[in-house]
């Protein structure tokens, strides 16, 4: 589970998160929805430290990831809205261990760990090729590989179809529909709900720092219409 109790958070003296309090149970499909600006992308990397609250907190597994970040980040995988911000290594098997090797781990567990990350995003085999000469899909495939060696209960998403064409859109979806039926958490920011919708469990919307929106997605894309929070919702 992960717990946002009262988080609030400021960017040089300007509120970004007012109060924001949730709770994300383990397995849960939630889409965070809202304009840019809105807080959902600042609110979700608190999840494994990259940001620290000015007050509150946030707990993983009820542990406070401020006690222990390296936990929380073993716990939450995250995958940013440009995949080739967190690529570090130059081929994809390389990229792929360098979370579990920091985590200590023998060999023989990080290569086990490489090889059903790769198979969990179909790109077994290719290991050895060059993070460069891929497509943007594949690319995106890599770096959701890379949170997934790290054994993660919980993955979290920052827009990752931006950019992406739709066969490379579809073969993500493909790949988050099975994390999320084999019991993955999967926490997705996006200003568009029209391709996840069904996917999700829950949609929690966000404006100005605030949760404006917490529902199930069907009660929520009634909620969302002609609202003008700048998310796109399906139309019937």
């Amino acid at each position: 589970m992960i717990e946002f109790r009262s988080v609030t958070y400021a960017f040089d003296a300007v509120p970004v998160l007012e109060e924001c309090s949730l709770e994300i149970d383990d397995g849960e499909f939630v889409l965070f929805a809202g304009a840019n600006g809105s807080g959902k992308t600042t609110l979700l990397r608190h999840c494994n430290g990259l940001l620290t609250p000015d007050s509150g907190e946030v707990l993983v597994d009820g542990t406070p990831v401020a006690e222990n970040p390296i936990r929380a980040r073993s716990r939450v995988g995250m995958v940013f809205q440009n995949p080739r911000d967190q690529f570090v290594a130059a081929t994809i098997g390389d990229d792929v261990a360098f979370g579990p090797e920091n985590l200590g781990l023998e060999r023989a567990v990080i290569d086990e760990r490489v090889e059903d990350a790769l198979e969990a995003v179909n790109l077994s085999g290719r290991a050895d090729e060059r993070i460069a000469e891929l497509s943007g899909g594949e690319q995106a495939r890599v770096a959701i590989a890379g949170a997934l060696a790290m054994e993660p209960t919980h993955l979290v998403l920052d827009e990752p179809f931006t950019g992406l064409d739709d066969p490379a859109r579809r073969s993500v979806l493909k790949r988050l529909e099975a994390l999320s039926a084999d019991g993955t958490g999967v926490l997705l920011a996006t200003h568009d709900l029209r391709d996840v919708l069904g996917l999700a469990d829950r949609v929690i919307a966000m404006h100005d720092g605030e949760v404006v929106v917490d529902a199930s997605p069907e009660r929520a894309v009634r909620e969302l219409e002609g609202d003008g929070l700048a998310v796109r919702v399906p139309r019937c």
